[in-house]
């Protein structure tokens, strides 16, 4: 722990509540294992039944989904009752599982979609966002798996679609990227997969996915009646989309609940007749470590203020667990450049999506410069306002108007998208990138997020990271130097396109690269390099430092400002 650090935290919040809230995350932290797979309260009728009947509920060759969107709602009742059926029969096996966002624990956490790790139990995984999963992901590589991608938006609007009766969907989403089978492996990242969901038709790409024939997923509460309710909930993602979808293929829903509330019509999110079954299991999380029970108002929907208070406690509980630790004095000014950035190219009420990373850092500046009130915060996670949650709650908000599914968010960016901040892996002569594979071999794959969709819908893109990999730098009298070169980021060519720079540029968008020694601009001729860190060298810095043809302008290169650099006297505000 950053003890100096989380002191800092320690003076910007109430010293009752949060000492509770740690309280109750080190009990969680001391217990995380702690499961009655047997638990059945008394009461309720026939559709309540325990973990361990619901694994029993799941036949062979099952497709289905499992919710949840990293530590948020994530459905480790679950995950343990269906590795404890196959440890002691050998069933269910040979499952699909379609998971759209990330679900994994890197295998430091127990109760992820790894517990499912045992070969034969899942056989084909079709996932979004995989870099998580480490466990399933070296099963891939061992043979024991066929491993799928696509991005998180298009799979969330395929089960919308199987909810509608619809087998498939056409869309521009992946042309030029390695989704595209003209360009790379399709849906396939195993090598010799014998399945292809994704394929090309009349300039679109046609993508589909197995029949879903089971929704497993988190809600808050239920009724004795067997009513299922969402309120008080972080998330919703793409539950009720996947109940719709189970039913409509035939299949069966099936519901862990964190308790059994009294009947409130008004807030009925699936009537009884929609689920088949049941699990109380009062360990049922809202978000990471916070027992649903006992959930933080500040995540759930309605809000019409940011809850500053919440803000800061969600900075101390990531300092405390060192989710987000501090990345250091250049990471601190790419961020105000990107900000700065930011105001330069977005107009007050814009609809925006900030990805994970420096990104979050972004976003930090522009709710404490207050504007955050002129512009609409959004996660792919379906949190519309509030301002997006960093490091082990990202993908909910705090002070949310309102929580979509993840189609219905999705929807939203289709039409209404303005400007996104993502990160990357690499980035290539044309302004390619690639942030979804980290090397050859499956475990290191990542997988396209909601990226892809994203790229897609926005405006205005900003790309956001550092030149180098593992590069040390100097700063003294407002200047940056280069003490020590790391791996290149910039390359001739990237491993995998993610984002088609071409597809961007015909359709208009504004595309930049914000980095550790200047901005870059998309044009049809390149890379041009149209802002510069003062006591940056273009020659030893940026070109003997890559491998990627720039664009350099024979004029002189305005210096990024200085304010930007040292942080002092940094203002953000709209042009």
């Amino acid at each position: 722990m950053d003890v100096k650090r989380t002191i800092n935290a320690l003076k910007d919040v109430n010293i009752a509540k949060t000492f509770k809230t740690l309280a109750r995350l080190l009990y969680f932290r001391a217990t995380w294992t702690r499961r009655d797979l047997d638990y059945l309260p008394p009461g309720p009728g026939r559709k309540f039944i325990s973990a361990r009947q619901a694994a029993t509920l799941i036949p062979d060759g099952a497709t289905l989904t499992i919710g949840g969107f990293a530590a948020t709602a994530r459905a480790s009742i679950f995950y343990w009752a269906l590795r404890d059926a196959f440890k002691r029969t050998g069933h269910p096996r040979n499952l699909t599982v379609i998971g759209a966002c990330p679900q994994g624990g890197r295998g430091k956490t127990p109760g992820m979609i790894e517990e499912l790790d045992a070969p034969g139990i899942i056989t084909r995984y079709i996932v979004g966002h995989g870099e998580t999963a480490k466990a399933l992901l070296q099963l891939a590589d061992d043979g024991h798996l066929e491993l799928h991608t696509m991005s998180q938006g298009t799979l969330a609007l395929l089960i919308e679609a199987q909810a509608k009766g619809l087998q498939s969907i056409e869309t521009h989403i992946g042309l030029g990227t390695f989704l595209d089978p003209a360009v790379g492996g399709g849906s396939a990242v195993s090598p010799g997969a014998k399945d292809q969901f994704i394929n090309a038709k009349d300039g679109k790409l046609k993508y589909h996915i197995p029949l879903i024939d089971r929704a497993m997923f988190l809600a808050p509460y239920a009724d004795r009646e067997g009513n299922i309710y969402f309120k008080d909930a972080a998330l919703i993602l793409d539950y009720k989309d996947a109940a719709a979808a189970a039913r409509q293929n035939g299949g069966k829903v099936i519901v862990a609940v964190s308790g059994i509330i009294p009947k409130d019509s008004s807030q009925i999110t699936l009537p009884a007749n929609q689920v088949d079954a049941i699990v109380v299991n009062p360990r049922n999380e809202q978000v990471g470590g916070i027992f649903q029970k006992d959930f933080m108002p500040y995540f759930t929907a309605g809000a019409a203020e940011v809850d500053h208070e919440a803000v800061s406690l969600m900075r101390l509980i990531n300092t405390f667990l060192e989710i987000t630790p501090y990345r250091g004095k250049i990471v601190d000014i790419i961020a105000r450049l990107c900000a700065d950035t930011f105001v330069k190219t977005t107009r007050p009420g814009a609809i925006v999506n900030i990805g994970i990373g420096i990104g979050e850092e972004v976003a930090r500046m522009l709710y404490e410069f207050g504007l955050y009130k002129d512009i609409t915060f959004t996660s792919e996670g379906g949190a519309y306002g509030g301002l997006p949650a960093s490091g082990v709650y990202f993908g909910a908000a705090i002070s949310p108007q309102r929580i979509l599914s993840t189609a219905e968010i999705f929807h939203v960016y289709e039409k209404r998208l303005d400007t996104c901040v993502l990160g990357f892996l690499q980035v290539d002569s044309t302004g390619n990138v690639n942030v979804s594979h980290r090397g050859s071999k499956i475990i290191n794959f990542v997988g396209p997020g909601g990226f892809t969709d994203i790229v897609e819908y926005a405006k205005t893109i900003i790309f956001v990271g550092n030149w180098m990999d593992g590069a040390r730098y100097g700063f003294k009298n407002g200047q940056v130097s280069v003490k020590q070169p790391g791996t290149p980021k910039f390359v001739d060519k990237v491993d995998k396109i993610t984002f088609n720079a071409r597809e961007a540029l015909k359709a208009g968008k504004l595309v930049l690269y914000v980095t550790t020694v200047g901005i870059f601009k998309l044009t049809e001729a390149g890379l041009e390099l149209v802002r510069i860190m003062p006591g940056i060298d273009i020659e030893k810095d940026i070109l003997q430092t890559s491998s990627a043809r720039l664009v350099i302008p024979e004029k002189s290169i305005p210096e990024v400002a200085p304010e930007i650099v040292s942080g002092k006297g940094f203002e953000l505000k709209f042009k």
